[in-house]
């Protein structure tokens, strides 16, 4: 009778090349963050927003918390469709997960509201009822509110039900990038909304499928790929309506005589490159993804595995250089 080895079972839960990638995504996700306001701004002679960087770290996280949220509802519903599904052999749920860190980033950014001076040396700098006076006070509450009712949504009988706060967060998210005195702010935030809840359903949705095929790479390979194909189906429209809402909110931001000068010129044009380069390079390996998905040989089920974790990868990076677009000086509207 053989007898296994404690080591060999935790070789088998956290594979060394899962940990590795784990390990540089979460450098990255800080890194771009941290370092890419003053790297964008060099040489532009535009100044740096206070708090630039602290700003963009906490806007990463609250994002990869919707993304991550968002679309385990969205592929959970997928599977429950899929027949043949080993119903109680779902991937663990981190919907609870991201809430908490989507609720401590969101405490941050909302205090950050309320100071009264740059550089606080008192605790009476600090005006939690000013909160309430300010449309962008408000909008941070709600956003500090949203997460924690989204954390307790996940943790009911109802868990799909959190999608109701998250939209709240997409919600606010969008209004506060497009304040009152922007023209037309409610087409700005129109196009923001559909952008933002896109891309998170792309993005979430595609990690959440991929541990599903990886759940069931052995009970149930067939229903893994047929996750996959349902998510995949709706991915298209996701990446068509994400680009779509993108470049019209570029046009909206840089007329279209300026828009080659200031991607090289202006750091949010930069970042906007940096960002439209990335988001190519998940859609091509996307495509790779969807072409060995078709395939009935050649690699098995998981033929597609490689390509699609590529492209979470590649999505976590635009998911940071998203958050470091809102950190940056915003070119004057048209």
């Amino acid at each position: 009778m053989a007898v296994s080895r404690p080591g060999a079972r935790v070789a088998r839960r956290c594979p060394p090349g899962r940990a590795v990638a784990v390990l540089v995504l979460g450098v990255v996700a800080a890194v771009v963050p941290l370092f890419g306001p003053a790297a964008a701004l060099e040489g532009t002679g535009e100044a740096a927003p206070p708090g630039a960087p602290g700003v963009a770290l906490l806007r990463t996280v609250l994002f990869a918390a919707v993304s991550v949220h968002l679309g385990e509802v969205f592929v959970r519903r997928v599977a429950r469709g899929v027949p043949g599904a080993p119903r109680g052999a779902v991937p663990p749920a981190w919907g609870p997960w991201a809430a908490v860190a989507g609720f401590v980033a969101a405490l941050p950014l909302a205090a950050a509201v309320a100071v009264t001076a740059l550089l606080p040396r008192q605790a009476y700098n600090l005006d939690l009822g000013g909160l309430y006076a300010s449309r962008e006070g408000l909008l941070t509450l709600l956003e500090v509110d949203a997460f924690a009712a989204a954390g307790l949504c996940a943790r009911s009988r109802r868990p799909d039900s959190a999608v109701l706060p998250l939209a709240a967060v997409v919600a606010a998210e969008a209004l506060r990038a497009h304040p009152p005195a922007e023209g037309a702010p409610l087409l700005g935030s129109g196009l923001t909304l559909v952008h933002l809840t896109c891309a998170a359903l792309w993005a979430g949705g595609l990690l959440y499928a991929l541990r599903t095929l990886w759940r069931w790479r052995v009970s149930a390979p067939d229903a893994g790929v047929a996750v996959l194909g349902g998510y995949a189906r709706v991915a298209a429209v996701l990446f068509a309506a994400t680009a779509v809402t993108g470049a019209v909110s570029t046009l909206r931001r840089m007329p279209p005589g300026t828009v080659a000068d200031q991607l090289t010129a202006t750091a949010y044009g930069r970042v906007l490159l940096v960002k439209l380069l990335l988001v190519a390079v998940a859609a091509g390996l996307a495509l790779l993804a969807r072409r060995r998905l078709r395939r009935s040989t050649g690699g098995g089920p998981l033929a597609a595995y490689v390509p699609a974790r590529g492209e979470v990868c590649v999505l976590a990076a635009a998911v940071a250089v998203s958050a470091l677009l809102t950190a940056v000086p915003v070119p004057p509207p048209r």
